[in-house]
């Protein structure tokens, strides 16, 4: 995947042109599977180890800023990285290609969805695709809940924030947003309190940051570039270029169609989701839930999951479902008439992604030079733990309404056993076999075609 042939080992690589940048964002965008974990380490392999166009501690510093944002922290390295090689041009096209193979594809594969959902084979394939999105939110669960909550007796206060929840989002329905703010608000008490508890978890990445290692081209000596200096006039017009990327877009919906009007409803509530995106895409999809299947009724819950099955076996961020979301929200309130309902499901689509992204880059582009201003002291926060152990409990909450939609698909109908055992034979494939996303769900969905084929499910 290389674009050019690595420097020696003595000597670090040769700069890197825009256009050679721009080559590697693009395939970067097309190949990345598997979920942040997986983005994380292709970019470590290629960035890092391969290519060295930036040692492992300025990589590792960057990754741990990017994991204290809302936002989809993939593709916030992406840009950081691109800002820190070709300033904000960089940044931005960094980051737009990270985003743009994903969202063609969903694009595609949301109209085929819409006009061919209803054909038997096709719906026997997201008949079995479903199970498969159950067990890839459990392992979500654990993965999270491991990384994060340790054990009781170390960080019971963790597991408290996680089991309240759970308990507030799937049991009492109280708005994502309270629940959050609920645990920051109780990380900062226990940061303060029982810090011990509170302590920053372990960073990413595949060795010592400070280890021997070739000479990269933004190494751990390499002096900050001018254009990431620390200037408060910057920090200023980013902010306001930001805000008025926008203000502007939003003022013209409501101009055209109305404050109330699906597309302006759309990015106000695409924006709160931006905001609030602490933890990955898991922990914002049940905000997502509760706005777009319940409060706006712009899709129902089965076809949310067939939304997020889409979004897993697709490169790019996780959170593009929401691309789906837009789609067939566009689609169903018929956005420019009924009469041009593709474009409007498309534009919906393009509203929904703006205003989700925008925020990740406003935040790389403005915070970026405070941060390298901070190599190695910035860490985690307790408020982003309290928040993270509450992710865990939103998680499973996630993964308890997808089930119950999965095991009853007709409200007081019976339990559909064959779904059950699909569900637990791909939470068996991921957790225990280690199986990737993508074989899990084609098996899923082979199975799904076969049985309904045959007639037992």
């Amino acid at each position: 995947m290389a674009d050019t042939a690595p420097a020696g080992a003595g000597a670090p690589p040769a700069p890197v042109s825009f256009g050679q940048a721009l080559a590697f964002w693009f395939r970067l965008g097309c190949l990345s599977f598997g979920g942040p974990a997986g983005q994380i380490a292709l970019m470590h392999r290629e960035l890092v180890e391969q290519r060295r166009w930036i040692s492992e501690r300025r990589f590792l510093h960057a990754l741990n800023y990017c994991m204290l944002l809302p936002g989809p922290e993939a593709q916030q390295l992406a840009t950081y990285i691109g800002w820190l090689l070709h300033r904000t041009r960089g940044g931005i096209a960094a980051g737009a290609l990270f985003v743009l193979p994903s969202l063609v594809l969903l694009l595609a594969l949301s109209w085929v969805y819409v006009r061919f959902g209803q054909v038997p084979w096709v719906a026997a394939v997201f008949w079995g695709i479903k199970p498969a999105v159950v067990a890839l939110v459990l392992q979500a669960v654990l993965r999270v809940g491991g990384r994060t909550l340790r054990t009781p007796r170390q960080a019971p206060l963790l597991w408290l924030i996680a089991a309240c929840s759970f308990v507030a989002i799937a049991l009492l329905d109280i708005p994502f947003p309270w629940v959050v703010g609920a645990a920051a608000l109780a990380g900062v008490a226990g940061g303060r309190w029982a810090p011990a508890q509170f302590a920053p978890a372990g960073g990413h990445g595949g060795g010592a940051a400070g280890a021997p290692h070739a000479p990269a081209l933004i190494d751990d000596d390499t002096p900050t570039a001018p254009h990431a200096r620390w200037r408060p006039a910057a920090l200023a017009r980013v902010a306001a270029v930001g805000l008025a990327l926008w203000a502007v877009p939003f003022a013209l919906l409501v101009a055209w169609q109305g404050m109330q009007a699906a597309l302006a409803q759309m990015a106000l509530f695409f924006t709160k989701a931006a905001l609030l995106t602490f933890g990955g895409a898991y922990a914002v999809l049940p905000y997502v839930m509760q706005g777009a299947v319940t409060q706006y009724g712009w899709l129902t819950a089965p076809q949310m999951i067939d939304g997020l099955a889409l979004g897993e076996t697709t490169p790019g961020p996780l959170i593009m479902v929401v691309a789906f979301v837009g789609f067939l929200g566009g689609w169903s309130q018929q956005v420019l008439g009924p009469d041009a309902l593709l474009p409007g499901a498309v534009l919906a689509a393009c509203v929904v992604t703006w205003f989700t992204f925008l925020p990740s880059f406003v935040f790389i582009l403005a915070g970026g030079p405070l941060v390298e201003a901070t190599h190695g002291r910035l860490g985690f926060t307790a408020p982003l733990t309290g928040v993270t152990a509450a992710v865990v409990g939103v998680i499973g909450s996630l993964a308890l309404f997808f089930l119950r939609h999965v095991a009853w698909p007709l409200p007081g109908g019976p339990l559909d056993i064959a779904a059950v055992a699909l569900a637990a034979a791909a939470t068996f494939a991921l957790v225990r076999l280690k199986l990737g996303v993508v074989t899990v769900i084609g098996a899923c969905a082979l199975a799904g075609l076969a049985l309904r084929t045959a007639g037992w499910a």
